[in-house]
């Protein structure tokens, strides 16, 4: 995998990786490839203290000249995509070309940051007092606090990074313990760029390897204004609580159990191709891959056909083959969750196509598998559990009130999709009365969000928007402002007190 070459090329040092408690490993093999030692409470503590002092300087730069020092973090990402890509598909198993992807997100995101550095806009409020203005302001929040996945190391972190640099904020990183040298990369080519840039305080941006502890330490830690959090709804369940008895702020990207919709009028073609990259996409390891399917009945027949042929023409393998299309599950765990759900479809009626293991003679401790297609009679409890894995249940339906009932019927609320040439039935789903989704889609699948969109979910997927639109608002404190340029003192709402 000639990971020692990728890593110097990223600016670490491979010798400096080889001694700690935890050990990572490739999901490609199996392999070890660095010890880390976890920050302890001390290392994770003295982070804090200097991210917060970084803040009390790093606020007070100019908002376009923050984002001076984004776009040249961007320029470290466009020279050093193709390696970072690399060790991106080492650490989590995808295949090479999601690996760029996922960095040309965080190009992007830097792009779009800089722009928005010179349009933090607030506004001017028309006030009922003579001789007033009133106006709306945004300020730098604080340190950020931020816990990704293994799924998409980098760029979820880049998300949130990019916004709140040019927001003001300073970052405390603690990357999923399944990939952290692609996080100690990001942060040497941060250091590539702040060298660049000149007179960035140190603790503008910390990471801190761990586990569950350290997120639970940045949950119940005052210095950290804002947590994000990206993963399970149950490690949703166990942060959000913590950040709340505090009062502090919390922006959650959890689980989702996506579903796409095909309609009679639809381009089966068009539909057929966007519903296997969003089933198998990452191994069906993203948030928003689609895990169900409602098909017509007057489709479902020949849709399933196709998918079968689909699914199991799937070249599954190395995923630094660029020839390969699906790589393996993260580990051991992720393979013995997607058979028990298997098996539970099964028992509530479903019929299974693949889901089996493979290459395990070429690579005992990997975990590949062929993507499963399950017919299932009806949307049992299995199907609305999400399962971190290339599953897709496929289910019928006869009328458009009842395909979309199907789909808000299960806990999370992330991504959707629609497959119609109807006018009417697209709009419908688009609707208040449509898709319950924070991303509902027409015509594509359900993943492939770009950054230009505010990317989150509902319900249990925990309601956090990161991303584009106004998603920097959650970054950011707001203070409305009364300007009184007279030399009177009139109260709002016509209240008299005294003479």
């Amino acid at each position: 995998m000639n990971i020692d070459t990728v890593l110097e090329e990223l600016g670490l040092a491979p010798d400096a990786l080889r001694s700690g408690a935890l050990a990572v490993h490739s999901p490609i093999d199996g392999s070890m490839i660095a010890r880390l030692e976890p920050a302890d409470a001390v290392q994770l503590d003295a982070a804090l203290d200097r991210a917060q002092a970084a803040f009390l300087h790093w606020r007070d730069v100019p908002a376009p000249r923050r984002g001076e020092l984004v776009r040249l973090f961007g320029e470290e990402l466009r020279t050093h995509q193709a390696a970072l890509g690399r060790l991106v598909s080492i650490e989590s198993g995808k295949i090479l070309a999601e690996g760029a992807g996922e960095v040309q997100e965080m190009i992007d995101i830097c792009d779009f940051a800089v722009g928005l550095s010179r349009q933090l806009h607030g506004l001017t409020i028309a006030s009922e007092r003579p001789g007033h203005r009133m106006m709306e302001t945004w300020h730098p929040l604080g340190v950020v606090g931020v816990v990704s996945a293994f799924n998409f190391p980098v760029a979820v972190w880049a998300w949130n990074a990019a916004l709140a640099l040019v927001c003001g904020d300073t970052l405390v990183w603690k990357p999923s313990e399944r990939t952290p040298l692609s996080a100690l990369a990001c942060r040497a080519l941060f250091e590539r760029a702040c060298a660049r840039f000149g007179a960035v305080p140190e603790g503008v941006l910390e990471v801190g390897i761990g586990g569950r502890e350290a997120a639970e330490r940045l949950a119940d830690e005052h210095r950290v204004a804002l947590l994000s959090a990206t993963g399970s709804c149950a490690m949703g369940r166990s942060l959000a609580p913590r950040v709340a008895a505090r009062l502090g702020r919390s922006l959650l990207e959890l689980g989702g159990n996506n579903a796409i919709v095909v309609a009679p009028s639809a381009d089966l073609d068009l539909a057929a191709r966007a519903i296997l990259f969003s089933a198998v996409g990452t191994a069906g390891q993203r948030c928003t891959s689609a895990r169900r399917l409602i098909v017509h009945a007057a489709l479902r027949e020949t849709l399933l056909t196709r998918l079968r042929s689909a699914c199991a023409s799937v070249r599954i393998g190395d995923p630094l083959d660029p020839a390969t299309l699906m790589g393996p599950l993260i580990g051991r765990e992720s393979f013995e969750a997607m058979q028990a759900a298997l098996a539970a479809a099964r028992a509530e009626g479903g019929t299974v196509f693949g889901g089996e293991r493979v290459l395990a003679e070429r690579w005992p401790d990997a975990w590949y598998v062929r993507p499963a297609l399950v017919d299932m009679p009806a949307q049992t409890a299995t199907v609305r559990r999400e399962t971190f894995a290339p599953i897709l249940y496929v289910l019928g339906y006869t009328t458009l009130d009842e395909a979309i009932a199907l789909h808000n019927a299960v806990p999370q609320g992330l991504s959707s999709a629609i497959f119609t040439n109807d006018l009417r039935e697209a709009e419908r789903f688009l609707s208040a009365a449509g898709s319950d989704c924070g991303i509902a889609n027409v015509n594509i699948g359900t993943s492939g969000a770009e950054i230009g969109g505010a990317f989150g979910g509902e319900k249990d997927t925990g309601g956090g928007r990161e991303s584009g639109s106004d998603a920097w608002k959650a970054y950011m404190r707001r203070a409305t402002n009364t300007i009184n340029y007279s030399a009177e003192l009139p109260l709002a709402q016509g209240i008299r007190f005294g003479d």
